[in-house]
């Protein structure tokens, strides 16, 4: 018997969620500085964040078929990147080639959860799970965003170090 495809998504889903979780928690316990441990701590909270959200969607529909409405929204909002992107984290982050990879295969997981989660809202037809997915796939593009974002300073910074500017 096979299960439908709102199970499976979520099931999906929360191990996507929990293997985050894995991979910041193990780079935080990593990392030397200290501003970068804080960062993947935080980054590991989010995500331990989104497993609670979608267990609770999970227990929801397996025990009735729906969705619950707007459970998600009010959660805490993303920390603005002021608040994170801060001169020590970058350079930290720049020092140490373990913590950049680590950015990279972050992008390529948020990058995943976006593409699920989007292609999820716009197939189902349940506006709660609709919403569901659309919040998610949004909290996902502010990760990557962020994540991007150090990526490329820490790539011009590379670039500016090793010359590789023409001027």
């Amino acid at each position: 018997m096979s299960e439908d495809r709102a199970t499976e998504i979520l099931k999906n889903a929360i191990l996507l969620e929990k293997r985050g979780h894995a991979f910041y928690s193990k780079v935080a316990q990593q990392a030397r500085g200290e501003a970068v441990k804080k960062f993947f701590q935080l980054m590991a909270e989010e995500e331990v964040n989104h497993v609670q959200i979608l267990s609770d969607q999970f227990k929801s529909y397996r025990s009735n078929k729906k969705f619950k409405p707007r459970d998600h929204i009010g959660q805490a909002e993303f920390t603005t990147v002021s608040e994170i992107l801060t001169t020590d984290l970058k350079r930290q982050i720049a020092a140490a080639d373990y913590e950049a990879a680590a950015i990279a295969a972050a992008m390529a997981m948020e990058k995943n959860a976006i593409q699920i989660y989007a292609a999820r809202a716009a197939e189902t037809q349940d506006p709660d799970e609709k919403e569901l997915y659309g919040w998610l796939a949004d909290w996902e593009t502010r990760h990557l965003d962020f994540l991007a974002k150090i990526d490329r300073d820490l790539t011009e910074e590379i670039w500016h170090d090793n010359r590789f500017w023409p001027f």
